[in-house]
């Protein structure tokens, strides 16, 4: 068993689609970034590269890269994902925290799951998001950003 933690963090800016998880939430601003800057699947992505000691999303998809702008950050999921599979380990548990004030996201927590387990091809019940605030503290709670947290379990198949 391999054991990975990622994290992410974009700052708020309006005018940007808000993605989190491959879904989008209506809202009238959004993460900013060199891709879809969808912080949850960055972190995610970010804990299963981690578990392989195969470094980090920047190093596979640098954002000095121009084929990267705008990126879908679920094609990017697949793609590491992929890799995972290669090194001959698959998908144990998930379990990803999303640091933002608002939003609100309680009522997509659902679908984010399920896009997750569908993107990778897992059961859903191998996949945990849950969502908090910082009761206005810090760049999350001032809502100048969003942060998420991800840990995964890859186990040997």
């Amino acid at each position: 068993m391999r054991i990975g933690l990622g994290y992410d963090v974009h700052r708020l800016k309006s005018g940007r689609k808000f993605i989190l998880c491959g879904v989008e939430i209506p809202c009238d601003f959004g993460p900013d970034g060199h891709s879809d800057a969808d912080v949850a699947l960055h972190a995610l992505m970010d804990a299963m590269l981690g578990a392989l000691a195969m470094g980090d999303i920047g190093m596979h998809f640098p954002d000095s890269d121009v084929q990267w702008q705008d990126a879908d950050s679920v094609q990017l999921l697949k793609h590491i994902y992929s890799l995972v599979h290669q090194r001959g380990y698959t998908l144990g548990n998930a379990d990803i925290t999303v640091v933002l004030q608002s939003p609100r996201i309680a009522s997509f927590i659902e679908d984010m799951r399920n896009k997750i387990a569908l993107t990778i091809d897992v059961d859903v019940s191998k996949i945990s998001v849950k969502a908090t605030t910082e009761e206005k503290l810090g760049f999350t709670g001032s809502g100048d950003g969003v942060s998420a947290h991800a840990v995964v379990l890859l186990e040997q198949v």
